[in-house]
């Protein structure tokens, strides 16, 4: 098959074209950036093919849609920053722009790709703690009282990014929005990579009251999940991409924790986290929303995972990054 996959340089562009390259298929990364290296400022290498576009425009690189099995667009400006009004501008702007130039480029197409994956997030939920949010009967967040306004803009993004997408003319290419939980994989500088670090310097313990459910997805769990949303003709729309088991934020580190074999996890107060995120240039939403998310969608299609529980998943994750760890100490 040949991938294209616009915004694909980030965390979860990299596992994906990683996968799927590894797997023997034809992967199309398309980058705003030079993907200059901070320290060499030379391009940074990758086995796959990486382009350039301008993530607003229909320009040469929708030559790379032509004759294409799949599109799974992850542009987007990262929202681990503080949520101002320039970064706000930003943030939506890249997603919706984006997502336009793509759907454009598409109905341009004179062999359009058969499906269009396109990143959406579990963050359109709601803060809840009573039920879980699945595609049918889950809560769109954004209209809870108790909810920070912060909260509330991250709502607003993500229905427009999806709107957007809803709104292209594309007859001849299936679309899916995948409403994606944090993915997980052992890489540096990811999600897990920045949880596990807390659990090694015994700071690993629950935030706040630790009951904001986390939904959350193993890499190898995502990678399978997103070829069979590829190769099913028959799924269509929004589908939830997050393990069957969200937990308590508390138990969630604590399973971390006995993963690593840390036996102490200070626990970390709401005011701790305001002050830590604020020194941290990022936003508290990303640790106390409750996300309590399921892919019932994924699994009345018959996907099953090799990961739904996070003890098991957090084990193999930390054995990875031990090995990551090793093998880049005896490469030095």
């Amino acid at each position: 098959m040949k991938i294209v996959i616009p915004g694909g340089t980030g965390q979860v562009g990299t596992i994906l074209a990683r996968a799927f390259h590894g797997a023997g298929h034809e992967v199309v990364v398309l980058s705003r950036l030079s993907r200059l290296s901070r320290l060499s400022r030379s391009p940074v290498r990758a086995p796959w093919r990486v382009g350039r576009w301008d993530a607003r425009n229909v320009g040469d690189w929708a030559a790379e849609l032509e004759g294409a099995d799949a599109v799974v667009n992850l542009a987007g400006r990262s929202v681990n920053c503080r949520y101002d009004g320039a970064n706000r501008r930003e943030i939506m702007e890249s997603r919706v722009e984006s997502t336009r130039a793509v759907g454009e480029a598409i109905a341009r197409a004179a062999r359009p790709p058969r499906v269009w994956l396109q990143m959406s997030t579990a963050t359109i939920y709601a803060h809840r703690y009573d039920a879980p949010n699945d595609e049918a009967t889950g809560v769109i967040g954004g209209a809870e009282e108790s909810a920070p306004d912060t909260w509330r803009f991250s709502i607003d993004v993500t229905k427009a990014w999806e709107r957007a997408a809803e709104e292209a003319a594309t007859p001849q290419t299936r679309k899916v929005l995948m409403r994606a939980a944090m993915v997980m994989s052992p890489d540096r500088g990811g999600v897990f990579d920045t949880l596990l670090a807390l659990a090694r310097r015994g700071l690993g313990g629950r935030a706040g009251d630790g009951r904001q459910y986390v939904s959350w997805i193993h890499e190898a769990d995502f990678t399978r999940a997103v070829r069979w949303l590829i190769d099913r003709d028959d799924l269509s729309g929004a589908i939830n991409l997050a393990s069957p088991r969200p937990l308590p934020n508390a138990d969630f580190m604590r399973e971390l924790r006995r993963a690593w074999g840390a036996r102490l996890g200070l626990p970390a107060s709401e005011w701790m986290l305001a002050v830590g995120a604020l020194l941290l240039r990022t936003e508290t939403e990303l640790i106390l929303k409750s996300r309590r998310v399921v892919p019932t969608r994924l699994l009345a299609s018959g996907f099953a995972f090799d990961f739904p529980a996070w003890s098991d998943a957090a084990r193999d994750l930390c054995r990875r990054w031990r090995e990551t760890k090793t093998l880049s100490r005896n490469h030095r």
